[in-house]
């Protein structure tokens, strides 16, 4: 290894968290090359719906931290006339009330406030957060890499050993599982349907009272129905008795939904863990490996705090 420049770094991994720290990386004068066995559009990053909000993962606190931390940076690209599909969208979060999110969220999220009754049913907030259009900011994320010095290579890693540079960082979310070897890292299989808009122009999150959850995302290329949350299942093909069950739930909250033509059928496998790893570790030959992966659905509204976490460990 004596040949390698000492700050050369290679990220494993090409989603969302992936880019992102290497973009962070690339960006703080790092020589980084990106190795990803897909294309960002074929990753489950590119399937999210994708919605800044603070979901619970573990841990809290540094999760907490790492959100805000994000939803600067989306503030920022959203003021950017679209090109990193950034958007800052109003939207209701049904079956919760607002003294449910007060505290640090009701600091951060201007006009965060409870909804009417002619906005929602039941108890609900409003809110306006980062909406994001995963592939366009994926590709977004890509250039912006390239542009600082980056190379994104296409590599299937069988072992971190593989990777020919002094610091190797770890953003391979469900292939950890296997490449750590992490058995806690599980897959939530997620499926989406993609309709015509009708012309809702809002985001919505809403229970049913089986709790069954349902959700309208208005994205440029049509609105994005969902969804599910389906704990150790690995089956990527989309289950056409599920995409009705979809369908029917946001229609049964937006009506117009129901005759709205459908473009297309995504499934994702978000990479869930009981908590983020986010730490230094070593490879047996001594060399630094940085771990930043179990993001689960959360990996959008973390990825800008983690990556900057995951850049101090690398270079520190």
């Amino acid at each position: 290894m004596a040949d390698e420049p000492s700050d050369e770094i290679v990220v494993v991994g090409g989603g969302v968290v992936g880019l992102t720290t290497a973009v962070v990386l690339a960006e703080r004068g790092r020589r980084v090359r990106l190795w990803t066995r897909d294309p960002a559009e074929a990753t489950t990053s590119a399937v999210a719906g994708a919605l800044w909000w603070p979901y619970r993962i573990e841990p809290a606190g540094l999760a907490r931290a790492w959100a805000l931390r994000s939803l600067e940076v989306y503030e920022e690209l959203a003021g950017r006339a679209g090109t990193a599909g950034v958007r800052m969208v109003e939207g209701v979060l049904g079956e919760t009330r607002l003294d449910e999110v007060t505290g640090w969220l009701a600091q951060r999220v201007p006009g965060l406030r409870a909804t009417t009754a002619g906005e929602y049913a039941g108890p609900g907030v409003r809110a306006r957060l980062p909406l994001i259009d995963m592939p366009v900011h994926l590709a977004w994320l890509r250039e912006r890499f390239v542009a600082a010095g980056g190379m994104v290579e296409a590599r299937t890693v069988s072992s971190f050993a593989e990777a020919d540079a002094p610091v190797v960082v770890n953003c391979t979310g469900l292939a950890a599982r296997e490449l750590v070897p992490d058995p806690s890292v599980r897959p939530v299989r997620g499926q989406l349907v993609v309709v015509d808009n009708p012309g809702i122009d809002t985001w919505l999150v809403a229970t049913d009272a089986t709790g069954e959850y349902a959700y309208l995302f208005p994205q440029p290329g049509g609105l994005v129905l969902g969804g599910t949350a389906e704990e150790d299942v690995w089956s990527l093909e989309p289950d056409p008795a599920t995409a009705e069950a979809i369908v029917a739930r946001c229609a049964a909250l937006r009506p117009e939904v129901a005759g709205a033509r459908v473009l297309e059928h995504r499934v994702g496998l978000r990479p869930t863990r009981p908590a983020v790893r986010l730490e230094r570790d070593a490879l047996p030959d001594g060399r630094l490996l940085v771990h930043n992966y179990g993001h689960g659905g959360a990996g959008v509204t973390v990825a800008w705090g983690c990556a900057e976490e995951a850049a101090g460990l690398a270079t520190g």
